[in-house]
C-alpha cells in the first residue's frame, strides 16, 4: 500500500513537473511580445520618410516650369506693338472726328450779310455750306463769286470788297503783302483735299492714262497734234481747255506739271500752245471737251463727276484720281483747298466768324457729296485753332 502510494506519488510529481514544463514553453511569447515592444523598432520605418526625397521633384517642377516660364519670351512679341501706328487709321475712318472742338453755332441767331469770292473749284463746296447755313435757320445774305482764285485774292487783299476769300492753292507772298497794305492780317483755313481731273470725250477711244511729262508736252508749243506726242495716236490737231489765268487751277496746273517740264517757262508754254481756250466758268470747258473726241482738259474733280457720262477721266502716271488716292497721296495732282478771313472781320462781323465756325464743323458731312475728299484730322484740327486763336 505504501509501496502504491509512493508510486502515485512520483507520478503526481512527474505531471506537476511536466505540467510546469509548457508554462515555461510560454517564454517564448515574450519574445513575441519582444517582437510587438521591437515593433517600434518599425519606427525607422520613418526612414521611408526619405520618400521626402521626392521632395526633389519639386527641382523638375523649376526645371520645366523655368523653360515654360521662357514661354514670356514670347511676351516679347509685343514688339509687334509699333502696330498702334495703324491706330492712325481711325482717324481716316472717321475723317470728321476732329480732336478741336468749336463752339456751337444757331444759324436761327446769325444776323447780317456776308460777301465771298474767289476760286471756282471752292466754289460749290461753299455754296453747298451756305445753303446748309440757311436751311438750318440763317435768314441773312450770303454772295458767293465763283472769280477765280486770284481774282478772288485781289478782292480780298487789295480793294477789301470781301469777308471771305475762296482758294484753290494757299495765298502767294505778294498777295499777303497786298492784304498788310490795307490792314488786313489773312488767317487761312483749310477745309479739304481736291483731286484735278484731266478729262476726255466719251468719243476719245485712245487716250486712257498720260504721265506729266507727256501732259505737259500736250500743253505747250511743242506740239500741235496727237501723233508730235505718240506716233500712235491720231494726227489730229489738240483742242486745249485750260481754266484762265485768273484761276487758282491754272497756277496749281503750271506749278504741278509746266514748271517742272519748262521751268520759269512753263506759264509761257501754255498760254503760246496753239487751239488754246482759257475760261473761268469750267461749265465752259466741259462742253468744249465733251464736244469732240481731240479735246482734251482739265479742272476740279467735282466738275468730272457732275459730267461723268459725258467724260473720261484719265489716269495720271497710272492711278486714276478717288477718294483713296487723293488722300493717301498717290494721285499725282492731288492739292488742298482753303478760304480765308481776318479775325477783325470775324470779330467785327459776327456773321463772318459764326459761317467760318459752321463750315469747318460741317464740311466733312458734305464734301464727298459735292465731289471732293475730306482734309486729315490733323489739317482740319489746325483750322479750327486758327479760328479759336482769331475769336481770342
Amino acid at each position: 500500500m505504501s509501496h502504491k502510494f509512493v508510486v502515485l506519488s512520483l507520478l503526481v510529481l512527474v505531471l506537476v513537473v511536466s505540467a510546469c514544463a509548457p508554462a515555461a514553453t510560454p517564454a517564448p511569447a515574450p519574445t513575441a511580445a519582444s517582437q510587438q515592444a521591437q515593433a517600434p523598432t518599425k519606427a525607422p520605418e520613418p526612414t521611408k520618410a526619405p520618400e521626402p526625397t521626392k521632395a526633389p521633384e519639386p527641382t523638375k517642377a523649376p526645371a520645366t516650369s523655368p523653360t515654360k516660364a521662357a514661354e514670356p519670351t514670347k511676351a516679347a512679341e509685343p514688339t509687334k506693338a509699333p502696330e498702334p501706328t495703324k491706330a492712325a487709321e481711325p482717324s481716316k475712318a472717321a475723317a470728321s472726328a476732329s480732336g478741336v472742338k468749336l463752339p456751337a453755332v444757331d444759324p436761327l441767331k446769325v444776323t447780317g450779310s456776308i460777301v465771298t469770292a474767289g476760286s471756282s473749284t471752292v466754289f460749290p463746296l461753299t455754296e453747298r455750306m451756305a445753303e446748309r447755313f440757311k436751311d438750318e435757320g440763317y435768314k441773312g445774305n450770303i454772295t458767293i463769286d465763283s472769280i477765280g482764285t486770284g481774282a478772288g485774292m485781289e478782292r480780298f487783299c487789295k480793294t477789301g470788297e470781301t469777308d471771305i476769300a475762296n482758294a484753290s492753292r494757299a495765298i502767294k507772298d505778294t498777295e499777303a503783302e497786298n492784304c498788310k497794305k490795307i490792314n488786313r492780317d489773312p488767317v487761312e483755313f483749310r477745309v479739304g483735299t481736291d483731286a484735278l481731273a484731266v478729262v476726255v470725250s466719251k468719243e476719245n477711244k485712245f487716250l486712257k492714262d498720260v504721265t506729266l511729262e507727256q501732259l505737259a508736252k500736250i500743253y505747250s508749243t511743242g506740239a500741235e497734234k496727237w501723233s508730235d506726242i505718240d506716233p500712235a495716236w491720231p494726227k489730229e490737231n489738240i483742242l486745249r481747255f485750260t481754266p484762265g489765268t485768273d484761276s487758282g487751277t491754272f497756277d496749281y496746273f503750271v506749278e504741278a506739271v509746266m514748271t517742272p517740264a519748262f521751268k520759269e517757262n512753263g506759264k509761257k508754254e501754255i498760254l503760246g500752245a496753239k487751239n488754246l481756250q482759257l475760261s473761268e466758268d469750267d461749265n465752259v470747258l466741259v462742253k468744249g471737251v465733251e464736244g469732240s473726241p481731240n479735246a482734251i482738259g482739265y479742272f476740279g474733280y467735282a466738275y468730272y463727276q457732275e459730267n461723268k457720262d459725258k467724260l473720261n477721266v484719265l489716269a495720271v502716271k497710272g492711278v486714276a484720281p478717288s477718294d483713296e488716292t487723293a488722300e493717301n497721296g498717290k494721285y499725282p495732282l492731288a492739292r488742298p483747298l482753303f478760304i480765308y478771313s481776318t479775325a477783325k472781320i470775324m470779330k467785327d462781323k459776327p456773321q463772318v466768324g459764326n459761317f467760318i465756325n459752321f463750315y469747318l464743323t460741317n464740311v466733312n458731312d458734305d464734301i464727298k457729296k459735292v465731289g471732293y475728299f475730306p482734309a486729315s484730322v490733323a489739317a482740319l484740327d489746325a483750322a479750327k485753332q486758327n479760328w479759336l486763336n482769331a475769336m481770342k
